[in-house]
């Protein structure tokens, strides 16, 4: 069912390694990026013409993620909560657990903003893979493929 998405395995590894430099410009950490990553999922639109084809990224799973990004943006290291250092404490954590903590109404806000940059970068990546194809003479070939999976 994805035979064109096994076959660009190697060639994504590649373009991983070439747009790390766009990720560490985001305003997403690597972890973050790969948590963004496993919610996206990419389809060769008008696979079977030549002309209009292209590499699209479904993000429509991305809201759906970005909660976690803000507690993966928040540990600290080996995976820890951040040591809270506003002399709360306990009762901050009591106050927060029943949902009285300080949070304000901005995080929505924030989180349209990176939802739209999370986008974004991955449209730009979905752009990147399928240059990437295309420079290494592989794209009609994965397109064929991607084709032959929609006529079935």
């Amino acid at each position: 069912m994805s035979e064109w998405r096994d076959m660009v395995v190697g060639d994504r590894m590649n373009v991983d390694s070439e747009f790390a430099p766009r990720i560490d410009n985001s305003p997403f950490s690597r972890q973050e990026w790969g948590l963004i990553m496993t919610a996206t999922s990419f389809e060769i639109e008008n696979a079977d013409d030549e002309a209009a084809a292209r590499i699209v990224a479904d993000t429509s799973d991305l809201p759906t993620v970005m909660p976690e990004l803000e507690n993966v943006a928040n540990m600290g290291p080996m995976g820890q909560p951040p040591s809270d250092d506003s002399g709360g404490g306990l009762l901050d954590s009591v106050f927060d657990a029943i949902g009285l903590g300080g949070g304000g109404d901005d995080g929505d806000e924030i989180d349209a903003e990176k939802l739209q940059a999370a986008e974004e970068l991955v449209a730009a990546y979905a752009e990147e893979l399928q240059a990437h194809l295309e420079a290494e003479g592989r794209w009609g070939e994965v397109r064929a493929a991607a084709a032959a999976e929609r006529a079935e």
